[in-house]
C-alpha cells in the first residue's frame, strides 16, 4: 500500500519535532524564571483599622529568613511575618496611623533551591505601595449657615464639606464601616421651627475613597449622596444603632396614633430587607454587639444579650443582673464596658470579658459619660464627671485613662461646667475629639438641637493629641458630638 505524505502533515510532523527538542532542552537546562511577587493584597488601597494584615504571593517558594530580613516598610510599620507555601502574610502589631502612604520593598532575596546542584535564583525587585484612610470626623453645625447641617472635615485634605441640605436638621448619626457613608436622623426645619422634632432616618455619601468589599459601593459616588431609609408616618423615631459591619439598624420606636399611642417598640432593619419587629423585646438603653449578631439591652433589673439571628423571641443568650447600661465594646468583641448603679448613689465602671470576670475600673459619686478602648485595648479613654465640693451640686466634666491591667486612672484635661460634652477617638488612637457646647437662651433663638435633647446657640470643636508629648488641646471650628470616621 502506497502511504502519500501531504505537504501539510510533513510541516506538522517538522513542528512536532521542534517542539519535542525545544521542550527537552528546557527540561535538560532546568526552569529560567526569576522569582516574582505576583500578587500583594494592598496593593493600591486605602486600608482601616479592619485591615490587619497583607499578603504577598510569589511564583517559587522563597528563602523566608532572608524576606524577612530585607522587607521594608516606609515609614515603618511594626508587624510580624508568617509564611505559607508560597504566600507571606505581614501582620500589624501596632494601630496603623491615618493620613500616611506606605511603600512595601523587597530584593536581593533568593528562591530555596530545588536541589543541592541548582544555584537558587534572585527574585525580580518588588515596591508596591498603599494608604491609610484619610484622618476625617463629621460633626453637626451650630453656625449660620452651618446650623444643624451634617458636617465632613477631613484632616487629611484639609477640606470641609457639608454633607445634608439646609432643609433638614440633623440630631444624631453614626459613621457606616468603611466611612464611605453615615447613617443619621433628621426633622425637616420647617417643623423644628414649629417645635416638633419627628426625625427620619437617612443615609448620606461622604465622597471618601475607601475600599468597601463590595464593588458596586457608595464610595464611588460623590459626597452628599442622600437616600432614605425609614419613614416616620405610623411610628415616632426615638433611638437607633448601626451594627459594626453595618449589616443591620436596630431602631426604638414609638406609635403615634391609634389604640396603642406613644407604645415603645423595637425594631431591626436587615440590609436590603424590610423593617421586623423584635417581639416582646423590652428595655431601655441598648447597643449592638460586635458580632452584629446580638443585642445588649437594659431589661428590668440588669442586661440582657439577646439574638438577631434566627428566632429572635428566643430566651436571651445571658442576663447579667448587676448592670444597668452597657457602654462600650472592645472591637475584638473580647470585652465590655458596663455601668452599675449602686444603693449609695455612687455609679461603677466594670470590665466584663467574654470568659465572664468582671472587674471594677472606678467608682465614682459623679457621673461615667464615655468610655473608649484604646485600639490596642490596654488602656479606656473616659468622660467623667466630679462632684464639686460646693454646697451646690455641680459635675464638672473631665478626660482620663484606666489602664485596665492596673485599674490606674490618669486625669488627663479639666474641662470647663457644662451639661453636654461629648469624646471621640480617633480610629488609629492618636487623638481625641471633644465638644464645648453652650446651652440656648431667650436671648439666641436660633439653635441646634443635641441628641441629649438639649439646645445650644454655639459649642467649640477642639482635639487633644495624644502621640507626642505635648498633650495640649488645639480648637478646630464649632460643632457638636463630633465623631471619627473608622
Amino acid at each position: 500500500m502506497n502511504h502519500r505524505i501531504y505537504p501539510l502533515d510533513r510541516i506538522a510532523i517538522t513542528m512536532m519535532v521542534v517542539l519535542t527538542i525545544l521542550i527537552g532542552l528546557i527540561i535538560m537546562g532546568g526552569d529560567h524564571a526569576v522569582p516574582i511577587v505576583r500578587d500583594f493584597s494592598w496593593q493600591e488601597k486605602r486600608v482601616g483599622m479592619e485591615d490587619t494584615a497583607f499578603i504577598l504571593s510569589f511564583n517559587r517558594t522563597m528563602d523566608w529568613p532572608k524576606v524577612e530580613e530585607n522587607l521594608t516598610l516606609t515609614p515603618e510599620l511594626p508587624g510580624k511575618l508568617s509564611w505559607s507555601g508560597r504566600r507571606l502574610a505581614y501582620t500589624l502589631t501596632e494601630p496603623m496611623p491615618y493620613g500616611t502612604e506606605f511603600k512595601v520593598q523587597l530584593s536581593q532575596v533568593e528562591e530555596v533551591g530545588l536541589s543541592p546542584t541548582a544555584q537558587p535564583k534572585v527574585m525580580q525587585p518588588f515596591s508596591g505601595t498603599f494608604r491609610s484612610r484619610d484622618r476625617a470626623y463629621a460633626y453637626i453645625g451650630v453656625n449660620g449657615e452651618e446650623s444643624g447641617r451634617l458636617i465632613l472635615q477631613n484632616l487629611t485634605q484639609d477640606q470641609k464639606t457639608i454633607l445634608t441640605p439646609a432643609d433638614l436638621v440633623v440630631t444624631e448619626f453614626k459613621p457606616y464601616p468603611y466611612g464611605d457613608r453615615i447613617l443619621f436622623s433628621a426633622t425637616a426645619k420647617r417643623l423644628v421651627s414649629e417645635g416638633e422634632f419627628n426625625p427620619k432616618l437617612y443615609t448620606v455619601t461622604t465622597g471618601l475613597q475607601t475600599n468597601p468589599p463590595d464593588l458596586n459601593n457608595s464610595s464611588q459616588q460623590p459626597p452628599g449622596e442622600i437616600e432614605e431609609v425609614l419613614d416616620n408616618q405610623r411610628y415616632q423615631i426615638l433611638k437607633f444603632d448601626l451594627a459594626l459591619d453595618g449589616s443591620r439598624i436596630v431602631v426604638q420606636r414609638a406609635l403615634k396614633e391609634g389604640a396603642g399611642l406613644g407604645q415603645v417598640s423595637l425594631w431591626q432593619l436587615p440590609t436590603g430587607k424590610s423593617i421586623q419587629l423584635l417581639e416582646k423585646v423590652e428595655g431601655g438603653n441598648f447597643l449592638i454587639a460586635p458580632d452584629s449578631r446580638s443585642l445588649v439591652i437594659a431589661q428590668g433589673q440588669g442586661l440582657a444579650i439577646l439574638p438577631l439571628e434566627g428566632s429572635v423571641n428566643d430566651q436571651p443568650l445571658e442576663f447579667l443582673p448587676k448592670f444597668g447600661m452597657v457602654l462600650s465594646f472592645a472591637r475584638d468583641g473580647s470585652a465590655a464596658t458596663m455601668l452599675k448603679f449602686n444603693p449609695d448613689f455612687t455609679k461603677s465602671l466594670f470590665l466584663v470579658t467574654t470568659q465572664g470576670q468582671q472587674t471594677e475600673l472606678l467608682k465614682t459619686s459623679g457621673s461615667i459619660l464615655r468610655a473608649t478602648f484604646d485600639p490596642k485595648q490596654r488602656l479606656l479613654y473616659c468622660l467623667l464627671t466630679q462632684v464639686s465640693a460646693g454646697e451646690e451640686y455641680v459635675e464638672i466634666p473631665y478626660l482620663a485613662t484606666i489602664d485596665l491591667a492596673t485599674q490606674k486612672e490618669t486625669r488627663l484635661l479639666n474641662l470647663p461646667n457644662q451639661r453636654d460634652t461629648t469624646m471621640a477617638l480617633a480610629p488609629d488612637g492618636s487623638a481625641l475629639l471633644f465638644d464645648q457646647a453652650i446651652e440656648a437662651s431667650p436671648d439666641y433663638p436660633e439653635s441646634s438641637q443635641t441628641n441629649q435633647n438639649g439646645s445650644v446657640t454655639t459649642s467649640n470643636l477642639w482635639i487633644l493629641p495624644l502621640d507626642s508629648s505635648n498633650q495640649q488641646p488645639s480648637s478646630v471650628g464649632s460643632g457638636i458630638d463630633p465623631q471619627w470616621l473608622p
